[in-house]
């Protein structure tokens, strides 16, 4: 599709209004937390996460730069699979959640690192319904667990981080059953990779690739895996 998403391109221009109007916002914080004390032990050749934390794009494009990832695809879920597509879930009434599918090598990383770089620098997890300039259910926090032991990890680390004090408020992020994962339209995978120079991008996601690489230097690669090679 080579139509600039309507909601995307209204926050573009925004963008643009601000690196007109004055200095560009400062970088999003990072969030200095404590590893999972309750994690998931690796088995296997690969594993899957699904995340929500925002605008995909930039969820995706930080994912991509972790050490361990073999795979992170842009998708919703939370909703019907009929409901699963760009336009529908822009209405804020599907019931889904952008989200992102990660495949990872869980002998390189394991699902309780994933969560913490989630909770770390991907997005702000106190926002509820929003991140950044999106607002909307469709934009919500939300760890969707595949099974048992990532409903436990997940509900654990929050319960844990909030009594940290790593926050100044309670952490808003939902753990919800994973009903399915739907794949976004191809114009939105590797979005980050594709514009780097994307206004919306520049502003909201590029600074939580750099987060990335100063808060988890072991973590971080500089060449990204990509969705669609």
């Amino acid at each position: 599709m080579s139509a600039f998403p309507s909601r995307r391109l209204a926050a573009a221009l925004g963008a643009v209004c601000a690196f007109a109007a004055g200095p560009v916002p400062a970088a999003e914080p990072v969030f200095e937390i404590p590893p999972p004390a309750q994690d998931i032990a690796a088995s296997g050749a690969e594993a899957r996460a699904v995340l929500a934390g925002g605008c995909f794009w930039g969820v995706q494009g930080v994912f991509e730069h972790v050490r361990g990832v073999k795979r992170a695809v842009a998708g919703y879920a939370g909703g019907p699979a009929g409901a699963a597509d760009y336009e529908t879930v822009s209405g804020g009434r599907s019931g889904h959640a952008e989200a992102v599918e990660i495949t990872y090598d869980p002998g390189q990383i394991s699902y309780g690192e994933l969560l913490r770089i989630f909770f770390a620098v991907v997005h702000d997890p106190m926002q509820l319904n929003r991140q950044g300039p999106d607002v909307g259910t469709q934009y919500r926090s939300a760890v969707f667990a595949a099974n048992a032991a990532q409903r436990q990890a997940a509900q654990a680390y929050i319960a844990q981080l909030n009594r940290s004090g790593a926050y100044p408020r309670p952490l808003a992020t939902a753990v919800e059953d994973l009903k399915g994962f739907y794949p976004a339209e191809e114009y939105h995978q590797d979005y980050l990779l594709r514009h780097p120079e994307s206004p919306y991008i520049v502003i909201n996601d590029l600074p939580k690739v750099r987060n990335l690489a100063r808060a988890f230097p072991a973590r971080y690669r500089d060449a990204p895996v990509r969705a669609r090679p």
